[in-house]
């Protein structure tokens, strides 16, 4: 027996949540059929209809439209509707968008009740009428319920309120009461405080080193976009992102840029990406340099990229049941089946308290049968994360793709509350599963329970990437325009080094990375874990520098183009060179590294890029939200002004949600009072 069959047949248990998962879900997405009651209240003695009479009818489920503003996305919201009406001078009254069904409607008046069974038909008016025998007083009240008896199993669905009417109250009639469901409206229960476990690592921004006693700076790039998302969700909401769920080098990352497609003649060694670099002033001091530093992954076309065989690991607990985790998350996955091919196999692998196998290894372009596996799923049950973990890495190695893209995508809000597993083992798990080959991609959602830390942690763990799924036009981003490179790596341990000149430069920072530093002696170590690059991706850094040269210093004995143990080079005193940028990296299934060089001349550019201006923004940007004591007198209005001005060319979209989104920022400052930025200093 194998290893994945023993821990199939120890999950027996997680068969039977599968079957009870994979409810058939066909009647969710179709608009149910409604029809109306009407009816009469009259009195049988006086004959006199009886008006202003509060009428309220079956509880049913609506869903509400969801949608964009702008940046913002607002999901749809099933919730339970008390249906009412009140009659009117005649008597009458309508109960509309009533679900198709049988129920039961009762009138009840002091000292007698009376009841009648009414059947809704889609498109049509179903009649009933009331003639009560007493004699209303003015304190009176007549209420006519209607209650879909307990045999109806048909669950309703729809759009609209109900109508309420109000009119005239004629002698006889109860007063028309100033309640809230007299007039229509509804009271909805809601959470009496916040409630918020979300977890964010403490970031500590760069801090300023001399060039003189500190000339390397050295780290691990970083393509995950988790940040900006994830700070677009929050503002949606109306409130600042904590500092520490900024991470600059992020925000930047998020977005493209127009750097040049790679050459083998350009940069040697056949490099899987090119590096491009600019110097200019910083927007927020104009004594200081702002240096942009850019790497752009080879692109290939889709028919190009190696055959993929992936593992979706999707959390279906209790706590994905929330219109922003398991629906967007099932709407994601779907997207992704449409992009796959014959070539590409798919499973998927649940887990809600113990964990299962929904769906075999199957060939990618049997979309119909993955995408009813997904549509089935529904959440239910406490997290045991690492159990699904193993099973997805087992499910992963039994068909192995040799030379292909083998990947678990994780996705999740992060909580994994139950297990035998600690986060120590599940990283070493993570860890020891890279090195044959399968990689890690997570995916978190929702909000109010997001773990970013331990999602960014085990991506990193996974040779993989990290992404926040905070509406569909992000999933329609990740996983649909830029799947290739989402799911395609071109390099792996990539790392970058910096030597500034210090002829050129007295201090430097790098602007955000401040979880990706290595030590110096880790740029040249490839058993030193660093990040990945994938297809088409660009990569961003910046540093911000003062010009200028430093004397003193300790006297350097590394390998270092412009300091030697004697003092200065002859290169750091006749080049003009500020700094000399160092990559190195590893082919996808390499053990060797691999490296490239590029000097970059001091001089700053008067006309600047596009790419430069638009990147300067976010970066600006990213310091506003950590109120940043590096942002000198940068306004709200630098930023926009930056942003619009390098605009470019936005076929999607993104940089123009960018500036609507620093705009928001900017009211929600202004409103509120927290970090917020003084238009005028």
């Amino acid at each position: 027996m194998t290893r994945l069959a023993a821990l199939v047949s120890l999950f027996a248990l997680a068969l039977l949540f599968a079957t009870s998962a994979l409810a058939p879900a066909a009647h969710a997405q179709q608009q149910e059929a409604t029809g109306a009651i009407v009816g009469t209240v009259v009195n049988s003695q006086t004959g006199e209809p009886m008006g202003g009479v509060r009428v309220t009818g079956p509880r049913v489920v609506r869903t509400s439209d969801g949608g964009y503003d702008g940046p913002c996305w607002t999901p749809p919201r099933r919730r339970r509707v008390q249906l009412m009406d009140t009659t009117d001078v005649e008597g009458a009254f309508r109960i509309e968008d009533v679900p198709a069904g049988e129920y039961r409607v009762a009138i009840a008046l002091p000292g007698q009740r009376s009841e009648k069974t009414v059947t809704v038909e889609p498109g049509g008016d179903h009649e009933v009428r009331f003639t009560p025998s007493a004699t209303m007083n003015e304190q009176d009240e007549v209420v006519v319920t209607a209650q879909r008896p307990d045999r109806t199993q048909r669950q309703p669905t729809g759009h609209s309120l109900s109508q309420a009417r109000s009119a005239g109250q004629p002698t006889g009639s109860v007063p028309a009461q100033a309640s809230q469901a007299a007039e229509g409206r509804q009271n909805v229960r809601r959470r009496s405080g916040p409630w918020n476990r979300e977890s964010y690592d403490r970031i500590e921004a760069n801090e300023w080193k001399t060039a003189r006693s500190f000339p390397l700076s050295t780290f691990s790039i970083d393509v995950d976009a988790a940040s900006y998302s994830n700070a677009r969700r929050m503002l949606c909401e109306g409130r600042l992102p904590p500092k520490d769920a900024v991470r600059i080098e992020e925000l930047v990352n998020y977005f493209d840029y127009d750097y040049p497609q790679p050459s083998a003649s350009g940069e040697g060694n056949d490099a899987p990406f090119s590096i491009t670099t600019e110097v200019g002033a910083a927007p927020w001091n104009a004594d200081h340099r702002l240096v942009h530093v850019g790497l752009q992954g080879r692109t290939f076309a889709e028919e190009e990229a190696p055959p993929s065989n992936l593992v979706f690991l999707l959390d279906v607990s209790g706590s994905m049941r929330s219109p922003r985790k398991l629906p967007l998350l099932k709407q994601s996955f779907q997207r992704l089946t449409e992009r796959l091919g014959p070539r590409d196999r798919v499973a998927i692998v649940v887990y809600a308290g113990s964990s299962g196998l929904v769906l075999e290894s199957t060939p990618g372009d049997r979309t119909a049968q993955i995408q009813q596996a997904l549509g089935r799923l529904q959440a239910g049950g406490s997290t045991a994360g690492a159990a699904g973990i193993e099973l997805a890495y087992e499910v992963a190695q039994e068909n192995f793709i040799s030379g292909g893209n083998n990947r678990v995508i994780l996705a999740t809000d992060g909580d994994f509350n139950v297990g035998p597993s600690s986060d120590a083992e599940m990283m070493r798990l993570i860890e020891e599963k890279r090195e044959s080959g399968v990689f890690l991609t997570t995916l978190g959602l929702g909000t109010g329970n997001l773990q970013d830390a331990k999602m960014e942690a085990l991506a990193n763990k996974g040779n993989g990437n990290y992404f926040y799924l905070d509406a569909p036009r992000e999933a329609k981003k990740v996983l649909g325009r830029q799947l290739t490179s989402t799911l395609h790596t071109i390099a792996k341990d990539v790392k970058i080094q910096v030597e500034f000149n210090p002829t050129e430069v007295e201090r430097y920072r790098l602007i955000g990375y401040a979880n990706r530093q290595l030590d110096k002696e880790d740029f040249a170590d490839d058993s030193t874990d660093a990040g990945e690059l994938g297809m088409g991706h660009t990569v961003t850094a910046l540093y911000e520098v003062v010009p200028g040269s430093k004397s003193g210093g300790d006297a350097q004995r590394d390998d270092l183009r412009y300091q030697t143990d004697r003092g200065l080079s002859d290169e750091a005193r006749s080049s003009g060179e500020m700094m000399q940028v160092r990559l190195r990296y590893k082919q996808p299934d390499g053990d060797t590294s691999r490296s490239i060089e590029r000097a970059v001349p001091a001089e700053k550019s008067n006309a600047h890029p596009e790419y430069f201006r638009f990147s300067a923004a976010v970066v600006g940007f990213g310091m506003l939200l950590r109120d940043s004591e590096y942002r000198g007198d940068l306004t709200t209005d630098q930023v926009l002004e930056l942003a619009r001005d390098g605009r470019g060319d936005d076929p999607y979209g993104d940089r123009a949600e960018f500036i609507q989104l620093v705009e928001r920022f900017r009211r929600i400052s202004q409103q509120n009072g927290e970090r917020s930025v003084s238009q005028q200093r």
